[in-house]
């Protein structure tokens, strides 16, 4: 897959929600995690990421919005439910993006989302957990740019060739 993420949170304070997405992040590749403005008890989390991403990948943790720097042509993508964000399975992902997901009890504030160049949303009903939420956009991001063929037309996986099935049970 060209191109790079990162993936952050604005005002997170949960270190169990910080750890989980971090984990999640590093297991889909992302090049940074950053938070903004996060809880002091998260900005050492440690303890909550099993996978020990600090170890794998820069992480920023930006005081405030002022504070918040992304590469050149990075496209700053919102994860928010808003009344004129794309449903996330008709979003074109940025070759370079840094998704942006909201605090555990409220959304994006005024002034990151009007910082975002794209706002997206998940499709769902009500919101979901932050770490969840982050695992779903990165997950969509590979499905969109991985460079993974059409589905299939019927229920189950592409059908083997005889070689194919003999070289995987090897």
């Amino acid at each position: 897959m060209r191109g790079y993420f990162g993936i952050g949170a604005e005002e997170i304070s949960k270190p169990m929600n910080l750890g989980a997405l971090m984990r999640t992040a590093h297991a889909f590749g992302a090049s940074f995690f950053f938070t903004i403005n996060a809880a002091p008890k998260v900005r050492e989390a440690y303890n909550s990421d099993t996978s020990r991403s600090f170890e794998h990948m820069p992480y920023y943790p930006w005081e405030n919005l002022e504070a918040l720097r992304l590469p050149k042509g990075c496209a700053l993508v919102g994860v928010e439910l808003t009344d004129d964000a794309v449903e996330l399975p008709r979003f074109m992902h940025p070759q370079a993006a840094a998704y942006v997901l909201g605090r555990e009890r409220g959304s994006l504030s005024p002034e990151l989302l009007a910082r975002c160049k794209h706002v997206v949303k998940i499709p769902t009903k009500f919101c979901v957990n932050v770490g969840l939420a982050g695992a779903i956009v990165m997950y969509d991001r590979l499905l969109a740019l991985g460079g993974y063929p059409a589905r299939p037309i019927m229920p189950g996986g592409p059908k083997l060739e005889m070689g194919e099935k003999l070289a995987k049970r090897r």
